[in-house]
C-alpha cells in the first residue's frame, strides 16, 4: 500500500538560473549591450554573486548608452526667466559655462570612475545630451578614458571649433605612440530614433485566463509555455520591423539616393577630417572627386583632362551625396569603392553604432544583403551634373561644364538617352543635361523636365506641374498648353 502511494522519481533537471546563464561569457556579452546602465547596476545589487560577476567582467560596460539616463538630461528653463537653478549657479563665480552645461555628464563620469567602470567603456553614446567641448577634450585626450567609438549626434551646447582644435591636437605628428584611443566619431548624422512599440496593448480573453502556473511547462522551463510562444512571435515581428528600419535608414550611404547629409559640414570640418585621415574615422567622408586630387598641372600648361588644371582644383570638401555610377560610362574618374577592396578611409561609419564591437571596421561594415559599393561626392563636384529628381549624373570625363557655369536649357539637341546609345567617344564634351527650370524642383535632367514642365505657346510662360498651385499636365493657373486662358 505504501509503495502504491509513493510517486515515481522524476529525473527532470532543474531550470537554469539566471546567474548560471549569464556566467557564460558569450551570453553575457551578447545581452548586456541591450540593457541600460541602471538595469546593470540594479542587477549587481541583488546579490554578491551578481555583483562579482558584473565587476569582474570588463565587457559588461564596454557599450555605454547614456541617452536615456535621467540624471544625464539637461532640462532647465530659459535663463531670462530667472530660473532657480540658474540663480543658484550664478552665486558661485568660479563656475564656468562649460562646468554648468557639462555638469550632469561630468557627475556621471566621476561616479563611474570611482566604481572603476569608466576605464572599461569603449563605445559611448551621448546623442542629444548637453556635451561641452571641454568634456569631449577629456574623452579624447585624457588617459582614464578608453573610448574608441563616440557618438555625439545632435548634442547641445557644443563649441565645434574647440572640438576641432582638440582633434587636431590629438592627431598631431608629435603625439605619443598608440594615441589617440578614439577611432570613430559620430557627429554629422541624425541621432537614432527609437522604434515604436510592436507589442499588443491588451490581451485577448483566451490569454487573460491563463494563470501564472500555466506558463511553466512540464520540464520546469518557460520555453514551451503559451506566453513564451506569444513573445517569440512578437520578437519575430520586431526583428522584421528592425530589418525594415535598417533597410530604410541605416545604409543610406549605399542607396545612391542623392543627399544624405541635410546640412553639409563646413570647410573647417573638412580640414579637420583631412588631418585625421587614417587615425580617426567619422560618419561622413571626404569627397574623392578628381578635382580634389593633389596631382594638379600648373598654370600656363595645357591640362588633360581638364579637371587636372589648377583653375579647376578644389580644396577638401565633405561628401554629402551618395550617387551611383555615371549615367553614361557607369563609373567615375576616382572609381567606385567596394568594401574590403578599397581603403577603409573611403567608407563612413554607419548608423547605428555597433553593439557588440568597438572597432572601426565593424562600424563601417555594410549590413548583409545590401550593396557594398560606394561612390560619394560633395555638392561642388556634382553641381550642374546631378539630377535631384531621378539621381542620374554625368562624370567629369563624359561632360565638361563651360567656364561660365550655371545651368543650360536643353534645346534641339538629342536627348541624353540617345547620346548614351551612340559611339563611346563621339559625344564627350557637350553641355550638361541639368538645369533649374523650377526653384522647388532644383536641377533636373532633360527627361525629368519634360515630365514636369509645360510652356504656354502664346505668351511663352513656363510652369511646373508639381509646384504650381492648381496645375495639371495640361493646365497651370492661367497658362495652358494651347495658349493663355486669360
Amino acid at each position: 500500500m505504501e509503495d502504491a502511494l509513493q510517486t515515481p522519481p522524476h529525473d527532470y533537471p532543474l531550470p537554469t538560473t539566471l546567474l548560471q546563464l549569464l556566467s557564460n561569457s558569450l551570453v553575457l556579452g551578447q545581452t548586456t549591450p541591450y540593457l541600460p546602465p541602471s538595469s546593470l547596476l540594479a542587477l549587481g545589487a541583488t546579490s554578491k554573486s551578481f555583483q562579482s560577476l558584473l565587476r569582474d567582467t570588463p565587457t559588461v560596460f564596454r557599450h555605454l548608452d547614456l541617452t536615456k539616463v535621467k540624471s544625464a538630461q539637461f532640462e532647465i528653463p530659459a535663463i531670462d526667466q530667472g530660473g532657480e537653478i540658474w540663480r543658484n549657479v550664478q552665486l558661485d563665480e568660479n563656475v564656468t559655462e562649460d562646468d554648468f552645461y557639462g555638469g550632469p555628464l561630468q557627475g556621471i563620469f566621476n561616479t563611474l570612475r570611482r566604481r572603476h567602470i569608466l576605464q572599461h567603456v569603449q563605445t559611448m553614446i551621448l546623442d542629444g545630451l548637453s556635451v561641452t567641448s571641454d568634456l569631449l577634450s577629456d574623452i579624447i585626450i585624457q588617459d582614464h578614458f578608453n573610448v574608441r567609438i563616440l557618438s555625439i549626434r545632435e548634442v547641445q551646447n557644443l563649441n565645434e571649433r574647440k572640438l576641432q582644435q582638440a582633434l587636431l591636437y590629438a592627431v598631431r605628428p608629435s603625439r605619443r605612440e598608440n594615441t589617440p584611443k578614439l577611432r570613430g566619431l559620430y557627429i554629422f548624422g541624425p541621432k537614432d530614433t527609437p522604434l515604436a512599440s510592436r507589442y499588443p496593448q491588451k490581451l485577448d480573453d483566451v490569454h487573460r485566463q491563463i494563470s501564472p502556473s500555466d506558463f511553466w511547462s512540464s520540464d520546469g522551463g518557460v520555453v514551451f509555455g503559451p506566453g513564451a510562444q506569444i513573445g517569440a512571435q512578437w520578437n519575430q515581428k520586431s526583428g522584421d520591423t528592425l530589418a525594415d528600419e535598417l533597410a530604410c535608414g541605416a545604409d543610406r550611404w549605399y542607396q545612391a539616393g542623392g543627399k544624405v547629409l541635410g546640412k553639409p559640414p563646413s570647410l573647417e570640418w573638412a580640414n579637420t577630417m583631412y588631418a585625421c585621415q587614417g587615425i580617426i574615422s567619422f560618419d561622413a567622408v571626404l569627397c574623392n572627386g578628381p578635382r580634389h586630387s593633389s596631382a594638379v598641372i600648373g598654370e600656363g600648361k595645357l591640362a588633360s583632362p581638364w579637371y587636372r588644371s589648377s583653375g579647376a582644383h578644389l580644396s577638401s570638401r565633405v561628401a554629402s551625396h551618395s550617387i551611383g555610377g555615371c549615367f553614361r560610362c557607369k563609373k567615375g574618374p576616382e572609381g567606385i569603392a567596394k568594401f574590403k577592396q578599397a581603403p577603409l578611409e573611403r567608407f563612413p561609419l554607419l548608423a547605428p553604432p555597433p553593439l557588440h564591437s568597438s572597432t572601426v571596421k565593424a562600424a563601417k561594415t555594410p549590413f548583409p544583403g545590401f550593396e557594398d559599393k560606394l561612390l560619394l561626392r560633395c555638392t561642388d563636384c556634382i553641381r550642374s551634373r546631378f539630377c535631384e529628381n531621378c539621381h542620374k549624373w554625368w562624370c567629369e570625363d563624359c561632360y565638361e561644364i563651360s567656364d561660365e557655369g550655371g545651368f543650360f536649357v536643353p534645346g534641339s539637341t538629342q536627348s541624353w538617352e540617345s547620346n548614351d546609345a551612340g559611339p563611346s567617344g563621339t559625344e564627350k564634351n557637350v553641355k550638361p543635361g541639368v538645369f533649374r527650370s523650377c526653384f522647388e524642383c532644383g536641377p533636373n535632367c532633360d527627361p525629368c523636365i519634360k515630365q514636369t514642365q509645360r510652356m504656354c505657346k502664346i505668351c511663352g510662360g513656363g510652369y511646373c506641374t508639381i509646384h504650381n498651385e492648381g496645375s495639371t499636365l495640361t493646365t497651370a493657373g492661367r497658362h495652358a498648353i494651347n495658349g493663355c486662358r486669360c
